[in-house]
């Protein structure tokens, strides 16, 4: 049985290596979580899209403890720490990429926001149009879909997109040099090998939560796929370098 403490601990590795890519990430949970704030309502109902262990959900329902927050991912492992570490949360297994997913949330109400960072450039993006579709569904007029992630212009602007790429480089230098944290790789090489996490680690390997194919990295492909599923206002709230925050208005 994986405790609160142990899964704590990974946690604390978790956001540590997630830092030494994004050394201004808890700027950018931040600036989200002030979006989802400016609602104006004590009690959103928020849906976490690609959730991971929780650290986003978890800062939210710091800031906003009367939220409602559906954390979802396709990662039996990653839901299982979250699900350990924070238990204040309400996470559901689904695939993104599989239609039907938003059946599973169990929702009594239109979502006021939809909020994701780091993951769904994982969806291609011919699948990333269904999610937003199906995201659509469940979002109330005037709801937010808020993304935050690496998203390069390289097809419209390049020499702004090769730019950003540069400033982000010299701020994650200057942030930690020759120390960086512990990388992706590493922090699963831990995990698998874990004795306490192995019952977990083998749901992993016959979930298909692995990700496969091609990804959106374009600010371009979020932007096509929001209009196509019927967000009425699209721009970057916040930006540092490739890193933004994308906000997409419900129509």
């Amino acid at each position: 049985m994986l405790t609160h403490d142990a899964a704590m601990e990974w946690m604390v590795r978790w956001d540590r290596q997630q830092e030494g890519y994004l050394p201004d990430r808890e700027e950018r949970f931040t600036v989200l979580i002030d979006a989802v704030e400016a609602l104006g309502r004590p009690d959103p109902v928020v849906i976490d899209l690609g959730c991971g262990p929780g650290s986003l959900s978890a800062r939210l329902l710091e800031r906003l403890p009367e939220a409602r927050i559906v954390c979802v991912d396709a990662d039996p492992l990653l839901i299982g720490l979250g699900r350990a570490a924070y238990p204040g949360l309400r996470f559901v297994s689904a695939d993104l990429r599989r239609g039907g997913w938003t059946e599973l949330l169990d929702l009594d109400r239109p979502a006021d926001a939809a909020v994701s960072t780091t993951a769904l450039h994982w969806i291609s993006g011919p699948e990333l149009k269904n999610v937003y579709t199906e995201l659509a569904t469940v979002l109330r007029s005037g709801g937010l879909l808020l993304n935050g992630d690496h998203m390069d212009t390289d097809d419209a602007t390049p020499a702004l997109s090769r730019l950003e790429r540069a400033v982000h480089e010299r701020e994650t230098e200057r942030a930690f040099g020759r120390n960086r944290p512990e990388g992706w790789r590493a922090w699963w090489d831990a995990i698998e090998a874990d004795p306490a996490l192995a019952e977990l680690n083998e749901a992993r390997t016959t979930a298909g939560a692995d990700h496969h194919g091609s990804e959106s990295r374009l600010l371009s492909d979020h932007v096509k796929a929001l209009e196509e599923a019927g967000f009425t206002e699209i721009g970057t709230l916040w930006q540092r370098g490739n890193n933004r925050l994308l906000c997409g208005v419900r129509g």
